[in-house]
C-alpha cells in the first residue's frame, strides 16, 4: 500500500546522495552551504549544485524557503523515513511483500553485528509486550 502523502522514494545519484547526507545531517542548507562542504570531496561549480537540489525537490526529497534572493533547502522527510519507504519498496519487488523474508535473510547472511542482533531483538520483545497489553 503506498502512502500518498510520502510516495515511494525515487533512486538518488551519487551526488544527489551526498548532497541529502549533508542536508540530513546539517538541516536547512544554502546551495553554497552544500558546495562548499562537499568540495573537499566533490568540487562543484554553484550552478551544478543549484541543479541537484532543483532535481531533490521535483524527486520530492527537499522543499525551500526563500531569504531575501537566497533559497534554504531542507529535507521534506527524515532520513530514517525515507530509507524506510525504500526498504518498504526493495521488500514489495524482492520478497514478495515479505518483511519477515528480508530480516531473516539478514540475520542467515550475517548482514547484522551482534550489537545489532541485540538490538533488534530488544526491539522485538517491546513490540511483543506492547501487543500483550492492547
Amino acid at each position: 500500500m503506498t502512502n500518498t502523502s510520502h510516495p515511494r522514494p525515487r533512486n538518488l545519484g551519487e551526488v544527489e546522495q551526498l548532497v541529502m547526507d549533508y542536508v540530513w545531517s546539517h538541516g536547512p542548507s544554502t546551495s553554497e552551504e552544500c558546495r562548499e562542504a562537499l568540495a573537499s570531496t566533490r568540487p562543484m561549480k554553484d550552478s551544478t549544485i543549484r541543479t541537484v537540489l532543483r532535481r531533490l525537490e521535483e524527486k520530492g526529497y527537499v522543499t525551500h524557503s526563500v531569504d531575501g534572493r537566497t533559497f534554504i533547502y531542507q529535507a521534506s522527510d527524515a532520513r530514517q523515513n525515507v530509507a524506510v519507504r525504500a526498504v518498504r519498496g526493495i521488500i514489495d519487488r524482492f520478497c514478495g511483500g515479505s518483511a519477515e523474508m528480508l530480516v531473516l535473510g539478514m540475520v542467515d547472511n550475517a548482514v547484522l553485528n551482534q550489537k545489532q542482533l541485540e538490538r533488534l531483538a530488544r526491539k522485538i520483545a517491546e513490540r511483543k509486550q506492547e501487543g500483550e497489553k492492547s
